[in-house]
């Protein structure tokens, strides 16, 4: 049984990712709504975010082990097949939304990697012999930490594989009242194939920023 997979992100009016600030209260607000028990995340990402803002601190005794915190608060699950977080995954299980950090990883990941990983207490699955099997790891979630809502508001790359592997329920899109221009990167430009939406919702915010939730006309299972 799959997951209810939703796919928002904040977008400028010609759709680019970049290039334009965020109404980040407005953007966690929408993806608060959803209550997810996941949030899934490229490992591009969370890299890109370490490098804009900083890598974390050194670690510390508390990084060694799994926090301790509500019940309800979210897992990041983290796509990282090629170890690319190696010394900086602290970063992240040190946010205090987030209830613990899960790793999907696949058969070629280093075992060094996997060694970090053991040493820290991690919660890891292999779920794939090259790469991440996107399907297969989505029923994990749903199985063995019952992630009925997964919410991806990552980069472009995974939000692309998730809709060319016919994987998301919802798309849920915060249009800010922008042009990036020559300088956008589009949110979906890694999309080769049509893909047709439905739309469920719009709402418009008083900063001129739109709202707008879409179905894709081809629902996986588990979608509504």
């Amino acid at each position: 049984m799959l997951p209810r997979v939703i796919l928002h992100n904040s977008v400028s009016l010609d759709g680019s990712l970049t290039g334009f600030e965020v109404d980040m209260e407005s953007h966690y607000r929408i993806a608060g709504e959803y209550r997810p028990r996941v949030h899934l995340i490229g490992s591009n990402t969370a890299v890109a975010g370490f490098e804009l803002f900083g890598p974390p601190p050194p670690e510390d005794a508390k990084d060694m082990k799994r926090p301790h915190r509500a019940g309800n608060l979210p897992f990041w699950a983290v796509i990282d097949t090629t170890g690319k977080l190696n010394g900086l995954l602290h970063g992240l299980r040190g946010f205090e939304l987030c209830r613990d950090v899960i790793l999907l990883v696949s058969g070629r990941t280093p075992d060094r990697y996997i060694e970090y990983l053991r040493d820290r207490d991690y919660r890891y699955h292999v779920a794939g012999e090259e790469h991440v099997d996107l399907g297969g790891a989505l029923e994990l979630l749903e199985r063995e930490y019952g992630a009925g809502t997964v919410l991806c508001d990552t980069g472009r790359i995974l939000g692309n594989l998730l809709l060319a592997n016919r994987l998301v329920s919802e798309v849920s899109l915060l249009i800010h009242p922008v042009v990036v221009g020559t300088i956008a990167y589009p949110m979906f430009g890694g999309v080769r194939d049509l893909t047709g939406l439905k739309l469920k919702r719009t709402e418009v915010f008083g900063n001129g920023c739109l709202w707008v939730m879409y179905e894709p006309a081809d629902l996986p299972d588990g979608g509504e």
